[in-house]
């Protein structure tokens, strides 16, 4: 990106922050505001936003971390398919450590089994070309980010009749746990800070419903201090007066229409199916299932497996800290006994996860 030093300049920050306690002083009540991208939440945090808002402003982490929201089912029947006979299970290096209902797969990785860390879908292609032999799975977990890189992994071994590469598909699409969350009348959002990531990939058009049917304010976010703090300032200007729009602050990056192109991959591998979310549960239309056209790419669906009833670890809340129902500090097991060494809670294991978040940055507050 260009002139990254120009969006943490000092200045713009201090009237940013002038002009968004004007607006939050004239709306005169409680304002919460929701993020859903991990990176936000990561931000937000080691730029010390919080501490730079009005008391009547507040700050949501939501489910915008793809490993934290990846129910225990998904890890639990991982590690099954990687005690099977000649296979190599190939992942993400984020998702080795959150805990499934017994065990990890960094765990099991350490007692033997065949799993391997890759940066990106074609070096799991790689592995199975060059271990015809094996069974290749690739854990294909992330949002509208990552599921165009899987797609045009399927399309390659299909080209090049590559027959041991296999996906357990656990990809997730974000409107409708959006929809979910402003549906679910525990939680009060006034607005969302719409992720960046995901709408370079979708566009900013995919919010429109949130503002058309539920009058909830969106503005698509960049990263960096200045992008955060203009894109705040935005959703309290919508807020006071009374209108519900999608914005995109981040248009450096994102368009309205997005990158057709890896939609276009997306729509010809994957279909749309419900899916399990960590602390929310099963959202319909969430998921993203592999097309029977390309069913033989589809772990699931050639060696179906059954695993035991899966289970989060006692006492871990992060399904309500996914919500914006609870913090981390209301969590019994922060710090004491849960920490990014031994995390108890996919919250804690990625970089993205609001409890590595706080564990990190989080100054103790009353």
């Amino acid at each position: 990106m260009k002139y990254l030093t120009e969006f943490r300049q000092k200045e713009p920050v201090r009237g940013l922050t002038k002009k968004i306690k004007q607006l939050a002083a004239d709306i005169k009540k409680e304002i919460s505001l929701m993020e859903v991208c991990g990176t936000h939440t990561m931000a937000v945090f080691r730029y010390g936003i919080k501490a730079l808002l009005p008391k009547n402003l507040h700050l949501l982490s939501g489910p915008g971390c793809p490993v934290c929201v990846t129910a225990n089912d998904y890890i639990d029947k991982a590690i099954a398919y990687a005690h099977q006979d000649k296979t190599i299970l190939v992942t993400f290096g984020d998702i080795m450590k959150v805990p499934g209902s017994r065990s990890s797969l960094s765990e099991e990785a350490s007692e033997g089994a065949q799993i391997r860390v890759v940066y990106s879908s074609l070096e799991a292609l790689e592995i199975a070309r060059k271990n015809p032999s094996y069974r290749v799975i690739f854990l294909g977990i992330g949002f509208e980010t990552t599921a165009p890189t899987i797609a045009a992994s399927i399309l390659m071994a299909s080209e090049e009749k590559i027959s041991n590469y296999l996906i357990l598909s656990g990809h997730k699409i974000m409107p409708p746990a959006m929809r979910a969350l402003v549906e679910n009348h525990q939680i009060h959002i006034d607005g969302f800070l719409c992720p960046g990531h995901v709408s370079a990939i979708t566009g900013s058009k995919i919010y429109e419903f949130l503002a058309r049917e539920y009058r909830i304010p969106c503005v698509v976010a960049g990263f960096e201090p200045l992008d955060i703090l203009e894109s705040i300032r935005l959703l309290l200007s919508q807020i006071r007066s009374g209108q519900a729009r999608v914005e995109n602050e981040y248009r450096r990056a994102v368009t309205y229409e997005g990158n057709l192109k890896a939609q276009q991959l997306m729509e010809k591998v994957f279909s749309k199916q419900s899916a399990s979310w960590r602390g929310i549960g099963k959202i319909p239309q969430s998921g993203l299932k592999i097309r029977k056209n390309y069913a033989s790419f589809d772990v699931e669906a050639q060696f179906p497996i059954k695993i035991k009833e899966s289970k989060d670890y006692p006492g871990c809340i992060c399904g309500d800290i996914l919500r914006g129902l609870k913090t981390p500090p209301d969590c019994s097991l922060f710090k004491k006994v849960c920490s990014p060494s031994r995390p108890l809670g996919a919250c804690m294991v990625s970089s993205e996860g609001t409890c590595a978040a706080y564990y990190k940055y989080h100054q103790e507050e009353s």
